[in-house]
């Protein structure tokens, strides 16, 4: 279980730069606004699941 947490913990975290090297990439280009806007709340949106993975990962990791 432990094992598989740490993994996710590390999946998450990377998903969420993924996203927000795409949504900074977008606001520097001058593409659409709507884009840039969806992927910063994507960004938001896959922080606090990150988080929560993190945080499940410290409790059942002890």
């Amino acid at each position: 279980m432990e094992m598989l947490l740490y993994h996710s913990t590390t999946i998450a975290v990377f998903a969420v730069l993924i996203i927000l090297v795409l949504g900074l990439r977008s606001m520097l280009k001058g593409d659409s606004p709507n884009l840039s806007q969806k992927l910063m709340r994507w960004r938001v949106g896959l922080q606090f699941f990150a988080i929560l993975v993190i945080m499940t990962y410290v409790f059942f990791g002890r």
